[in-house]
């Protein structure tokens, strides 16, 4: 098969530092292709995914954030353009509209973000019979009127991520937002007496302006704030670290820096919040905690369960090569079912 993947606008692929979709954009992509089939990516210019890639898309900049202007050119440029894929995978938000009478090839999208009362709406207005993905069974419960055509677990690429030793601080690895949870992992560590480290990504005003009320106050006597990092250089944090404290406070969809610190052998300590009871085995992976005082008392027991077993679960269940057999089985049946109907360009 020959499949198209839309990414968002906004950030490169790879991402240079913090990026979720872009991170799972550029895995799918290069699996996709060891697998056997072919690959080709609309996403910024600057992009450096080694997959193929449509031309004509301008770079990333802070300057086009969110713009819908830009995100529709985005679209339109990448619709244009494949006209000779099997499959299209859309990962943006407007993206499952404008397809219902631009596109090609048969579509599906990935569902990203919480499934929140607009979010629906907005998906509601795309073909009724596009299917869209789901990554973690609770999100796919809160999907409404939304078509679920699959429930797939993003994965990494295990085999590149180095295990560690552990040590003897804790790490944050996220966003510096209140849903994250930075505040109270704060507050976890210093129960718990062990050192915090946090890594959050802080590029935008309101991410400022958190830390600058609710975090910096709390940093000093436990924690400390060592900036944004790059995919590889949070692993080698988590790596170093007796547990990933992951005090999430919303319902996020899926926690990919869950699946990273496993693979690293680091246990996760988090809220049983979205996808968290899916992602973490309770009392061999990590520990599934909600108040303050019992996630401090998993911390101290952290450093007791079995690192082998965190990167064994990762192998077993997270890798990007079980991922993409997911996808490719979506695809198959969306190709088989479609080819009568497929219209031309």
């Amino acid at each position: 098969m020959r499949i198209g993947i839309i990414a968002p606008p906004w950030i490169p692929v790879p991402p240079p530092a913090y990026g979720g979709i872009e991170s799972f954009i550029d895995t799918l992509g290069r699996a996709i292709v060891r697998a056997g089939h072919e690959v080709v990516l609309a996403a910024s210019g600057d992009s450096t995914s080694p997959v193929e890639r449509l031309p004509g898309f301008p770079p990333s900049g802070s300057d086009t954030m969110g713009l819908t202007t830009h995100e529709l050119r985005h679209l339109i440029r990448a619709y244009a353009q494949f006209d000779d894929v099997d499959v299209i995978v859309d990962n943006t938000l407007a993206g499952p509209i404008l397809a219902r009478t631009a596109a090609m090839a048969p579509v599906v999208t990935i569902a990203h973000g919480p499934f929140i009362p607009l979010v629906q709406e907005l998906y509601g207005a795309a073909s009724p019979d596009m299917p869209f993905v789901a990554i973690s069974h609770h999100h796919a419960s809160t999907a409404g009127s939304v078509r679920i055509a699959r429930i797939i677990h993003h994965g990494i690429r295990v085999t590149e991520v180095p295990t560690g030793s552990g040590g003897g601080t804790a790490c944050f690895v996220g966003r510096m937002n209140p849903t994250k949870g930075v505040v109270e992992a704060i507050l976890v560590a210093e129960r718990a007496g062990i050192p915090l480290r946090i890594a959050a990504k802080m590029r935008e005003p309101a991410e400022q302006a958190y830390f600058d009320e609710a975090v910096r106050p709390l940093l000093g006597r436990n924690a400390e704030y060592i900036g944004e990092l790059s995919t590889a250089e949070a692993c080698a944090l988590m790596g170093a670290s007796c547990a990933l404290v992951n005090p999430i406070q919303w319902d996020e969809p899926f926690g990919l820096v869950m699946i990273e610190s496993l693979a690293t052998g680091t246990p996760v300590i988090a809220t049983p919040r979205g996808s968290v009871p899916e992602l973490v085995d309770d009392g061999i992976t990590g520990f599934v905690r909600a108040e303050i005082d019992e996630l401090a008392a998993a911390l101290v027991e952290a450093a007791a369960l079995d690192r082998a077993v965190c990167r064994a679960r990762a192998e077993a269940r997270f890798t990007d090569d079980r991922m993409a057999r997911d996808y490719l089985e979506l695809f198959t049946g969306l190709v088989t079912d479609d080819r009568p109907m497929r219209r031309t360009a």
